[in-house]
């Protein structure tokens, strides 16, 4: 009879393996965000699957392969990586990241994975505070104005307390920030940005 090893794949706690199959699985995701190239510029971009160890996105302007990047994604934050190969119409990034960093986009990933699902309302997943200037405008595609004061505010939203309640759904710009209206609360909106905000404008002097 052969003596089985125990130092196969089989011999690892199912906690382990489950974790690894954890690490890599990928979850299509549709997440705006901004990316930095090594030339310090940065653009926009959208997820479309991501796993803890890499992700892909679509973009106009592609990086080299090995060029390093580093990529703001609502709901997850600041990773780091480099770029691994060209798929169509954007590039996939190997992330380099802690072993706590990854259980952590896990986690993320799967919160986002449920939520789709079981059709949960949107996480505030990102750090919020009021600026020292809260006031504010919207204005409507109509060119309406709308005068309004900023309640809280992090890199992907704002919280506007506003007599005026544009439609859910309607395309704004809040100040000079391009925006659309995703709930409404007593005394004022949510407004979703259209691409989240650089982390060196988020700060309590910041102005939309």
């Amino acid at each position: 009879m052969t003596e089985l090893s125990l130092s196969g794949p089989l011999s690892r706690p199912l906690a382990a393996r489950t974790l690894d199959k954890r690490r890599h699985q990928r979850v299509r995701t549709e997440l705006l965000g901004r990316y930095m190239l090594s030339d310090r510029r940065e653009y926009p971009c959208q997820t479309v699957d991501m796993s803890p160890g890499g992700v892909r996105v679509t973009c106009a302007v592609l990086g080299t392969i090995g060029e390093r990047v580093v990529l703001y994604l609502e709901q997850i934050g600041r990773l780091e990586g480099v770029i691994v190969r060209h798929p169509p119409a954007g590039f996939a990034i190997q992330l380099n990241a802690t072993p706590r960093k990854r259980e952590k986009i896990a986690s993320q990933l799967m919160w986002l994975a449920n939520r789709e699902s079981l059709g949960l309302p949107e996480g505030r997943t990102h750090e919020r505070l009021v600026p020292v200037k809260p006031g504010v405008e919207i204005r409507l595609e109509n060119g309406r104005i709308i005068p309004a004061r900023v309640i809280d505010i992090s890199m992907s939203g704002v919280a506007l307390a506003t007599a005026t309640a544009p439609p859910i759904g309607a395309s704004v710009m809040v100040g000079s920030t391009p925006s659309r209206v995703v709930r409404y609360f007593e005394g004022g909106i949510g407004a979703q940005f259209m691409l989240p905000i650089s982390p060196d404008r988020f700060h309590e002097g910041i102005t939309l």
